[in-house]
């Protein structure tokens, strides 16, 4: 069935029930009835502002969030290697503190002692069948104690102590005793610059054996070769 309306500017209404309907507002209508152009404008530029500041707004607490995680993961890691520091520190004064206790007994036993030093490796490094007839030093005074006098100007070893020139006369009935001898003084670790002075053969109680001399300089031992025992003594 058609209807026409016959009369102009009257609508009929829509009969009711005819289902939901969204109705958007009229835009057209608005703007009409703003006339002034640059109020548009500025309600355009005000929501444009207003969207902007919002996303920032959300960007920059985004942004927040994250520096403070990373703020946290620093402070962690600062707080561990400050006391891996301390430790390191720590340590570095212990070492220190055992490396001067090293230095002053190096001094003290640089200054002594050498006399027992000396007799001991020459001692170890005699072969059978060899005999000494002297032992000799200079550089050394009584009491196995630095002679000062009797060193030549500016003889001192690499640890500040005076130089000890030691010689050693001695006789062997076996020529392959003698280069043991030299090879075993060599090997100590108290002992350096040994060299065989002078050898020759002569009668003694009727048998050919070989008279040596022998030079060599004593040393202050690596601390490895130092041995320390505490002195003890018991009270009844």
């Amino acid at each position: 069935m058609i209807e026409i309306n016959l009369l102009p500017g009257k609508k009929k209404r829509a009969a009711p029930g005819g289902g939901f309907k969204l109705a958007l507002p009229d835009f057209r209508g608005l703007i009409a009835t703003i006339k002034n152009p640059w109020l548009i404008a500025a309600s355009a530029t005000s929501a444009v502002v207003i969207v902007g500041v919002v996303l920032l707004f959300f960007t920059q607490t985004a942004r927040l969030r994250v520096a403070e995680a990373r703020l946290d993961g620093v402070r962690t890691e600062k707080r561990r290697f400050d006391a891996v520091i301390a430790q390191k520190r720590q340590s570095e004064k212990i070492r220190d503190s055992l490396v001067a206790e090293i230095n002053v007994i190096r001094g003290i036993d640089a200054d002594r002692y050498i006399w027992p030093h000396i007799l001991d490796q020459v001692t170890k490094a005699l072969p059978p069948y060899t005999w000494l007839d002297g032992i000799s030093a200079q550089g050394v005074g009584v009491g196995g104690q630095p002679a000062q006098a009797n060193l030549p100007p500016g003889t001192a070893d690499t640890t500040g102590a005076p130089t000890v020139r030691v010689w050693i006369t001695g006789r062997t009935v076996d020529i392959q005793a003698y280069t043991t001898f030299l090879r075993q003084l060599a090997a100590s670790p108290w002992l350096t610059d040994v060299s065989p002075a002078t050898s020759s053969t002569v009668i003694d109680q009727d048998r050919p054996v070989t008279a040596f001399n022998v030079s060599l300089r004593y040393k202050v031992a690596d601390s490895v070769y130092i041995r320390t025992v505490p002195l003890t003594q018991s009270v009844r």
